[in-house]
């Protein structure tokens, strides 16, 4: 039953990607295989595997890399979103989403892409509104408590946890570069998903 996933099923188990929340919104419900006894929602791998797939061919036809813009403002993201982006030639705005990137040109930081990647809708909203008022196509990592609104893509994923993230990133930077011809399929990926692991602070 899951010989065809991407990589062995264990593998995301022991990243958390298919922990939930305890939150579930009526956008999220077709993504929710159960609910545990402790009340949190369990997202679908294998939906996961099927919407990371159609991430990766999408991002790989983007003629001009440097215009997929990658936002994620959680700590946990930064790491992630700055060594996917390195790997295929995307841009990567890590950390707080200053208001008016998308939109407003008299701004230093201001961004024209084509294509974004949203790790969290809800932490990542102003980057959606801004996405969803010039009508970029917006591609996201969503958790049982996001809204799907203004999202194109949504890839049904745990987008808090600091091993889930990495391993999706690892992931989709590995199927972008098999879909660009960059990476035979038989040939050794040289980033591990320890590589995309975000260091934890240090507290006083």
């Amino acid at each position: 039953m899951t010989e065809d996933l991407l990589i062995p099923l264990d593998q995301y188990l022991a990243a958390g990607i298919h922990i939930g929340t305890q939150v579930k919104t009526v956008s999220m419900e077709p993504y929710i295989y159960r609910i545990r006894q402790d009340g949190l929602y369990v997202l679908d791998i294998r939906k996961f595997d099927e919407r990371l797939r159609i991430a990766a061919k999408t991002l790989a036809r983007q003629e001009n890399p440097s215009k997929i813009v990658v936002v994620g403002a959680r700590q946990y993201a930064q790491k992630p979103i700055r060594t996917f982006s390195s790997a295929i030639g995307a841009t990567a705005l890590a950390g707080r989403f200053i208001p008016g990137t998308f939109t407003n040109p008299r701004l230093p930081q201001y961004t024209e892409p084509e294509l974004v990647l949203i790790t969290d809708p809800r932490a990542d909203y102003q980057a959606v509104k801004e996405t969803a008022k010039i009508r970029i196509p917006t591609i996201a990592l969503v958790d049982t408590d996001n809204s799907l609104s203004y999202i194109d893509l949504a890839i049904p994923a745990n987008n808090k946890g600091r091993q889930s993230l990495a391993l999706v990133f690892w992931l989709l930077t590995r199927e972008v570069l098999k879909e660009r011809g960059e990476l035979t399929p038989d040939a050794e990926f040289n980033l591990r998903p320890e590589d995309y692991v975000a260091t934890l602070r240090r507290t006083e």
